[in-house]
């Protein structure tokens, strides 16, 4: 039996190293890629970069930004699609103050370096009982710092420029996994049940004590979740 071909969409200054037990995890079922969005400062031109890589058909799971990417895909090449998950993601456009609020995470990169940016941003991504668990935190500390401030502000350019992705929903038609953590803030529970909502036959995935990065903290829950979603 042939394998499904399954490419991952990682979110902001996130590289493969994040979608490590998911890889590890489907292998058996899927051939996977995870697509690498760190020189890109539009989410038109990720969504493009991965099409132009990507066998004919194909199945995408994109977790935060990466899911923005995933909508993109479905507007640019709906029809090369077979099965869509959404991870820990929103369809809204730029909200107020988002943009300064953004710009303060950049001056902090630019005055005090990568680390502090990480130090700064990545305690309110993770559920609160996790923020000093350094076998979580420890990993996603060097994957963020890894990159570079100029990356950063460009893929903090193509968020702030990112459509509003409600119009999508209605016409997304393929097999579609919704899954958030519980105690995510910035991809809530309510976003996550309003993108179920809007999706024909979507299934939605809550899952507990978990904040923003479900795919490292809760990771064997969002890979049996992610295997029933492609067998199913």
């Amino acid at each position: 039996m042939a394998k499904t071909n399954l490419i991952f969409l990682p979110g902001l200054l996130c590289d493969e190293t994040v979608w490590a037990h998911q890889v590890t995890g489907l292998s058996d079922i899927a051939e996977i890629s995870v697509a690498n969005f760190l020189g890109f400062d539009s989410l038109d031109a990720m969504a493009a970069s991965v099409l132009a890589k990507a066998p004919e058909k194909f199945c995408i799971a994109g977790h935060s930004m990466g899911g923005r990417v995933a909508f993109e895909i479905m507007r640019q090449a709906p029809q090369r699609v077979e099965r869509l998950a959404l991870l820990n993601t929103h369809i809204h456009a730029k909200g107020q103050g988002e943009a300064e609020q953004r710009q303060v995470l950049v001056d902090l990169a630019y005055s005090d370096g990568m680390l502090a940016l990480v130090g700064r941003w990545l305690p309110p991504m993770v559920h609160a009982t996790r923020v000093f668990d350094e076998k979580l935190t420890a990993p996603l500390v060097k994957m963020f710092a890894r990159a570079t401030l100029e990356i950063f502000e460009k893929q903090v350019k193509a968020l702030l420029n990112r459509r509003a992705a409600a119009d999508l929903l209605p016409k997304i038609s393929v097999p579609t996994l919704v899954l958030t953590g519980r105690q995510d803030s910035l991809g809530t529970v309510a976003q996550h049940e309003e993108i179920a909502a809007g999706i024909g036959g979507a299934t939605l995935e809550i899952i507990e004590r978990c904040g923003h990065m479900s795919i490292a903290e809760q990771p064997a829950a969002v890979t049996a979740a992610l295997r029933n979603w492609l067998t199913r």
